[in-house]
């Protein structure tokens, strides 16, 4: 895609000029708005639905005119039409399916793979589009991570978090 992946516009090398690749809030809008409604597309309205379970930055691409793209389906899984929900309820020992930060932590008690796991990977890259920061900065430790420190920021620095 002409334009790269969304990691390198949230997260430019210390080598690009941060000026001529910073997306304006308008920009950062409208590729959520696509993010989200290729999600809807995955989860609602392909027959059988697909859950893509690694959603984050780096899978996002822009076109050429910064519209998004969701790419890399490597681990996607496809949830047949007949799926039992015996099979939806089970719980499942397999290998966690996405990438640490986005993951939603359900999957580390082994919860099978759902398209809330897709939103909660949603959610940590909306976060992350709007602040700058990713999920696994280092200023994260202990308690701290990135939905409580956008959490602590409203609604008296909202502004301030998402004025880069």
């Amino acid at each position: 895609m002409p334009n790269g992946s969304l990691n390198s516009w949230l997260h430019p090398d210390s080598d690009t000029l941060a000026h001529t690749n910073t997306l304006s809030l308008e920009q950062r809008l409208h590729i959520a708005v696509d993010i989200s409604d290729a999600l809807d597309y995955l989860h609602n309205h392909c027959q059988p639905s697909i859950i893509h379970c690694d959603l984050k930055p780096s899978n996002i691409l822009l076109s050429e005119n910064m519209s998004a793209r969701v790419g890399d389906f490597g681990i996607s899984k496809i949830l047949p039409d007949s799926a039992s929900t015996t099979q939806q309820n089970s719980t499942s020992t397999s290998r966690i399916r996405g990438t640490i930060g986005y993951v939603a932590p359900e999957y580390g008690e082994g919860s099978p793979v759902s398209t809330q796991g897709d939103v909660y990977s949603l959610g940590i890259l909306l976060l992350e589009m709007f602040t700058g920061k990713s999920p696994t900065d280092e200023l994260f430790s202990d308690s701290l991570d990135l939905h409580k420190f956008s959490q602590n920021a409203l609604p008296e620095r909202i502004w301030e978090m998402v004025g880069r």
